[in-house]
């Protein structure tokens, strides 16, 4: 079973610079350099409209599979961010987040002037962590 969302070689900076609204384009940017700054990982397209750093290894029906180990999305409804270890350990960062949403391994935000970016960062910081202690990285 091969995923269909891959890492390719087109342009995180066109991808951002090409999105439509102006809230969303700048919040992209803004994500771009808090990922930047924590990871200190290169960012690369995953698929046409997700923005990922670093990968790891995971097994999955006896297959090797390889996935971001951090990434966000610009999407028109709202931004994702992928939180790869999930939402388990995090209840006291998200009650002090503001308004978002999650779902296994997504944060859905409308826009970062509704959340507390200290906040943001120290959570995809320690997920950050969290994946690359525990998982092969390629």
């Amino acid at each position: 079973m091969a995923l269909k969302t891959q890492p390719n070689s087109a342009s995180v900076t066109d991808f951002l610079a090409a999105i439509s609204h102006p809230t969303r384009r700048q919040d992209g940017q803004t994500l771009l350099t808090l990922y930047q700054d924590i990871t200190q990982a290169p960012a690369v397209m995953w698929g046409e409209s997700i923005v990922g750093f670093g990968q790891y290894q995971y097994q999955q029906r006896g297959e090797t599979l390889q996935w971001m180990q951090a990434g966000f999305s610009p999407r028109k409804q709202n931004l994702s961010l992928y939180i790869m270890n999930g939402f388990g350990r995090y209840a006291p960062l998200l009650a002090k987040l503001g308004k978002h949403k999650t779902a296994v391994s997504c944060l859905y935000i409308n826009k970062l002037a509704d959340v507390d970016q200290g906040v943001l960062r120290e959570l995809v910081q320690d997920s950050w962590l969290q994946v690359r202690a525990g998982h092969r990285i390629c």
